[in-house]
């Protein structure tokens, strides 16, 4: 009965992750080419608790990428494309979606995810709270099961 107990816990650890704050990509292409690139470099990563919380919009919840097109010339500027990736605040759509905007003369595709790293493409990561508490509860259940 107490393994029962035991691997409930555990599971309920492993699913419940409200501490942890959501890391994101942040960056712009026209600042850093890197940002355009389809696996972001690891150094764009920030934690988006640190980064934003003092901004008083509150913790940002979900990861945003803006792909920006301009298609031709306006105001004298030449045709350019640009990435944006940054933690959000307020979603008004729902995550692990993407909308088009399209106006004159250009258009963005905007993204928003709400996992780690999820701005960048098909970047998938378990957190190491969350592993290292699985690994727990295999011992624990190998342990129990002996006894």
């Amino acid at each position: 009965m107490q393994y029962i107990y035991v691997i409930s816990a555990l599971i309920l650890a492993v699913a419940v992750q409200q501490g942890e704050a959501i890391k994101c990509f942040v960056c712009n292409s026209h600042k850093d080419a890197n940002c355009a690139l389809d696996i972001p470099p690891d150094n764009l990563l920030k934690d988006c608790q640190e980064d934003y919380s003092t901004r008083g919009k509150g913790i940002p919840s979900y990861c945003r990428k803006i792909t920006q097109i301009i298609e031709f010339s306006v105001n004298s500027l030449p045709p350019d494309s640009r990435v944006i990736r940054t933690c959000g605040f307020q979603n008004q759509t729902s995550t692990n979606y993407c909308y088009q905007r399209a106006g004159f003369g250009g258009r963005q595709v905007v993204c928003s995810c709400d996992t780690d790293n999820c701005n960048g493409a098909g970047a998938l990561q378990a957190s190491t709270m969350g592993l290292v508490t699985l690994l727990a509860a295999l011992f624990a259940g190998k342990w129990l099961l002996q006894r």
